[in-house]
């Protein structure tokens, strides 16, 4: 059973890690797809992971976007909308971290991280519900993180910026609830995608998975598995809620 037939998806952040996998598991579950990557230095998998969603029968194509930019998002949803007709989805996954003591912690720093971070869910957001009033109907999922929910030292800008999704996503499904828009976020505990590598062996690694009841780092298909759901009518009369993808890390 395909939960996404004939659903038009917008991801950010889309050719690596957990983007990656929120767009290669919306693509099996038939919707179309339209990703985004930020550098000149991932284009190429960009076109590799566009040919390879296209090869499970659906369209698919990339764009080359800054979701931190607000001209940018205009564009972007101007084309997509173009192409494929409508948006009935949005995953705002895009994001960074550049983690350091507040002590050493510089302005650029911070701004850095709240602009990529909680800006762009803004700006994006802030485009796709004009076609989604429309149809009154779409589904909008904010990726956020347990450290938003948590707090961790060293991580104060990471922390205020996905707790920031977090507070935005509850805003939005009251707002858009009336028009059966549906705005969720999901907070994921320690991934394994590019972003955590430096936590991934070692000591730092088996220190971290003993603070996990499930005693693992999650896959990027467990993240998208959850997304998949939020995107789907499976969660038709769930919104505004966050939901903790982390192993049991924030009990």
């Amino acid at each position: 059973m395909k939960l996404l037939d004939n659903k038009v998806a917008i991801v950010t952040g889309g050719t690596r890690g957990i983007g990656e996998g929120i767009a290669q598991l919306f693509a099996a579950h038939g919707a179309q797809v339209a990703f985004t990557y930020v550098s000149d230095s991932s284009a190429e998998k960009a076109t590799t992971l566009a040919a390879a969603l296209q090869a499970k029968g659906v369209k698919a194509k990339a764009y080359q976007s800054n979701a931190a930019d607000p001209q940018a998002c205009e564009a972007l949803v101007t084309d997509v909308l173009k192409e494929f007709g409508t948006i009935d989805i949005c995953v705002n996954n895009a994001g960074i971290s550049k983690d350091n003591l507040l002590m050493r912690m510089t302005n650029e720093q911070w701004e850095e991280v709240m602009r990529v971070n909680l800006n762009s869910v803004f700006y994006m957001t802030k485009q796709v519900i004009r076609p989604m009033m429309k149809a009154r109907s779409g589904s909008i999922i904010n990726m956020s993180s347990v450290i938003g929910e948590m707090g961790n030292a060293g991580q104060s800008s990471y922390a205020a910026s996905k707790a920031g999704v977090i507070g935005f996503t509850k805003s939005i499904a009251k707002e858009l609830g009336s028009r059966n828009i549906r705005c969720n976020a999901i907070a994921p505990g320690f991934v394994e995608t590019d972003m955590t590598q430096y936590l991934q062996a070692g000591e730092a690694a088996e220190k971290y998975k003993a603070g996990i009841p499930l005693g693992r780092f999650a896959s990027a298909a467990d993240i998208a598995n959850v997304t998949l759901f939020l995107a789907s009518d499976l969660s038709a009369y769930v919104t505004g809620q966050t939901i903790s993808a982390c192993g049991g890390l924030n009990i």
